[in-house]
């Protein structure tokens, strides 16, 4: 769907939907006034379910847009976003778009009072990572009437433009090059699972990947908090313990990973011999490990230069259709802990 056809939604558009006046309207949703509690929900749910959200700079600015472009992640505790943020302040640079950041910590909730915050102040465009929206959340997308580009994943519909990568593929290549290498009992560690669906769809390639060969997971462990590294290293012993055959452990992101093989390091164990190990993201951060961790690099900043440059041309005048789809190529790096046979 092309956003940028899409006219912004008016308060008359809520009073026709709740079937209360304009002014009752303006009076729930800058909670002001009088109004019964069965009208002020009711108001509430018609501008939640058309995705409507109330411009704060109205008559403030002839435009109706400031140069702000949001953009809307999941974390920050982690390399990955920031270096999508360093695309994205790259790609903007010499523009008179400025990035402001909104962090969600993978509750689709909370991504719901972000994205609605930042588009009552009516930017002059929307990134957010991700395909998988609430309701409420993808309504203001659609209606919003800017440039909206959802990245990190191609595995879906996007609302208008999309930037990123398969993460099915991945997991399927990473599930090739485990099978190649002669692994066939397979341990995964994953983070974050089910709200962080990019982790999912990389589990799904995974695991139908070693079907193909006829191989299932054997176990499967998840992260429930804290550091990455520390909760690397206890579920590397926790599955190990429970698991002590298995030749083989993918963890869903680099950082639980690089706890994972400090701790086999530790306990004399052959990498990737005894016991081969990969991860995600391609973290330059673990570039000083003892052994460098088999990784896929997700192509981060990669993913936030285009991105920014698909709002700046949108704006700019220089591209005036909207559903641009790049999807990037992740790359296979084999380190030191996954063996090529």
């Amino acid at each position: 769907m092309n956003s940028s056809n899409k006219r912004p939604l008016t308060l008359r558009d809520v009073s026709e939907a709740s079937g209360v006046s304009e002014m009752t309207v303006s009076r729930v949703l800058r909670n002001k006034g009088d109004v019964s509690q069965a009208t002020r929900e009711r108001v509430q749910e018609a501008a939640r379910t058309l995705g409507y959200v109330p411009n704060k700079i109205a008559g403030a600015l002839a435009s109706q847009r400031v140069n702000l472009v949001g953009v809307i992640i999941p974390s920050l505790k982690n390399m990955v976003f920031p270096e999508v943020l360093s695309g994205v302040s790259a790609a903007l640079e010499g523009t008179e778009l400025q990035p402001v950041v909104g962090v969600t910590d993978y509750s689709p909730e909370k991504e719901e009072k972000v994205l609605f915050e930042m588009l009552s102040w009516r930017p002059s465009g929307i990134i957010i990572a991700g395909l998988e929206h609430t309701e409420p959340a993808r309504a203001m997308l659609e209606r919003a009437g800017i440039p909206i580009v959802e990245i990190m994943d191609t595995d879906g519909d996007a609302v208008d433009a999309n930037v990123g990568i398969s993460h099915r593929r991945a997991g399927r290549l990473m599930g090739e090059a485990i099978h190649e290498a002669g692994y066939r009992k397979i341990g995964f560690l994953g983070t974050k699972m089910p709200l962080d669906h990019r982790a999912r769809k990389r589990f799904e390639g995974l695991t139908r990947a070693l079907a193909g060969h006829g191989i299932e997971i054997a176990d499967q462990e998840f992260y429930s908090g804290g550091s990455a590294l520390s909760k690397g290293r206890e579920m590397t012993q926790a599955m190990l313990t429970r698991s002590p055959d298995l030749d083989f452990l993918y963890y869903s992101n680099d950082m639980i990973g690089a706890g994972g093989l400090l701790y086999l390091q530790e306990q004399g164990i052959d990498i990737p011999g005894r016991i081969g190990l990969a991860g995600f993201n391609g973290v330059e951060l673990l570039d000083g490990l003892p052994l460098q961790l088999a990784t896929m690099d997700a192509c981060r900043a990669e993913i936030g230069e285009a991105a920014a440059r698909i709002i700046a041309d949108r704006n700019s005048g220089a591209v005036k259709e909207g559903g641009q789809r790049i999807e990037l190529e992740p790359k296979l790096a084999y380190g030191d802990t996954l063996r090529r046979d």
